[in-house]
């Protein structure tokens, strides 16, 4: 509804509580994501973060994927390399995609013990 004085746009009053319903049931569903993606993906990085201290073509490139995520713009990483990996650490890269872009609640090598320092370890080592 158009008001004249201000030509604001305003929904009707009926259409308000439907407006407040829909924004309520959309931060549920994005709570109910965040806590889906930090329940599966801290235990996939904890899992990754093991590979990534082993000296293989796969934890190199599990080592790279961490680093991507850790700094994207230091550590580029090419996607095409997932290939390479088997399922399970393919799938477990996934889930901690998911737990970086929509948890957010902390960045990445914030969730593991000495983080910040593995990972420039790490960044010694690709």
């Amino acid at each position: 509804m158009n008001t004249p004085a201000t030509g604001e746009i305003r929904p009707e009053s009926t259409q308000q509580p439907e407006a407040v319903n829909d924004f309520f049931r959309q931060m549920a569903e994005l709570d109910a994501e965040r806590q889906a993606a930090t329940a599966a993906g801290i235990p996939a990085l904890l899992r990754l973060a093991d590979v990534a201290e082993r000296d293989s073509g796969q934890a190199n490139t599990v080592r790279s994927f961490l680093l991507g995520l850790y700094n994207g713009y230091r550590f580029p990483f090419n996607l095409v390399r997932l290939r390479g990996l088997d399922k399970t650490l393919f799938d477990d890269c996934l889930l901690v995609l998911t737990l970086d872009a929509r948890a957010t609640a902390k960045e990445v090598h914030q969730y593991l013990d000495n983080g910040g320092d593995r990972f420039e370890r790490w960044a010694r080592e690709v």
